[in-house]
């Protein structure tokens, strides 16, 4: 069926935007912070909070409202018992840790885990701790993501909460005339945009196809796949958001889909 389409680009957001991502939370920390936190604790940690290499905000009971949990910690590998704090090499470590075991705790696939509203942080010991020897990890699953105005409460347990058909409450809306610049919401809020589809740009031992080749397999990928999904209809409108090198280096090898619809 032939059809027609306009296109909503450029978009060049930060992989932290949609589940799957990465980001960094905190507050100075403290003396206690030698030893890593205790897996399944919730906080209540805001946007601001996800600015800091690390966090040292009090757990609250996972039964009051919250809007983050941790789903994961660990050592850090003896090969960082000498890194520095920010050593590029902690955070990919960081970051192939976290998105994997979200993926495996959430119950997504990938293609998914990219269109929650849901993310992850992750988190050092403070400076002091550091300089004292300590060296851990904590992944936090978090109520919203860069975009997203304030992070959504999160139920007591977050285990399993994108196994098979997730609610709207989970899955990424964006509010605004195009995706570029939008404010992030759950889907069950009103939204001109929702994340529908994504496009594999390449496997894992692939070296970055470059920018211009990873807009163009995405803007030809999400006009078919938008159309597709909206039933083929005469006129549509899509956007797309693709990601640049230091995301791929990072691993991630997807592109978003998103189609113009209040639905």
């Amino acid at each position: 069926m032939p059809h027609a389409w306009r296109v909503v680009v450029p978009l060049a957001l930060l992989a932290t935007t949609l589940a799957g991502c990465v980001g960094r939370s905190g507050s100075s920390g403290s003396p206690d912070d030698m030893a890593a936190p205790d897996l399944g604790a919730c906080r209540v940690l805001t946007p601001d909070d996800v600015s800091q290499p690390s966090n040292a905000s009090a757990p609250v009971s996972c039964d009051q409202p919250h809007t983050a949990q941790t789903y994961a910690v660990g050592p850090l590998p003896g090969e960082f018992a000498h890194a520095s704090y920010d050593d590029e090499k902690v955070a990919a470590f960081a970051y192939q840790t976290c998105s994997q075991k979200f993926i495996t705790y959430t119950g997504a696939d990938e293609s998914l885990a990219m269109r929650s509203i849901l993310s992850w942080a992750w988190f050092r010991p403070s400076h002091t701790a550091w300089d004292r020897g300590a060296r851990w990890y904590r992944c936090d699953i978090i109520g919203g993501g860069d975009q997203t105005r304030a992070y959504v409460d999160l139920p007591a347990t977050t285990k399993g909460l994108l196994l098979g058909r997730p609610a709207d409450q989970w899955m990424v809306c964006a509010q605004g005339a195009t995706v570029s610049g939008s404010v992030k919401v759950p889907c069950t809020q009103k939204h001109d945009w929702r994340a529908v589809t994504t496009i594999v740009l390449g496997s894992s031992g692939d070296p970055y196809p470059g920018d211009q080749v990873v807009q163009a397999r995405t803007k030809d990928f999400c006009s078919k796949s938008v159309g597709a999904w909206l039933d083929y209809p005469v006129d549509y409108d899509f956007g797309y958001s693709w990601f640049h090198a230091a995301e791929w280096d990072a691993g991630n090898r997807r592109s978003v889909c998103w189609a113009r619809t209040d639905k």
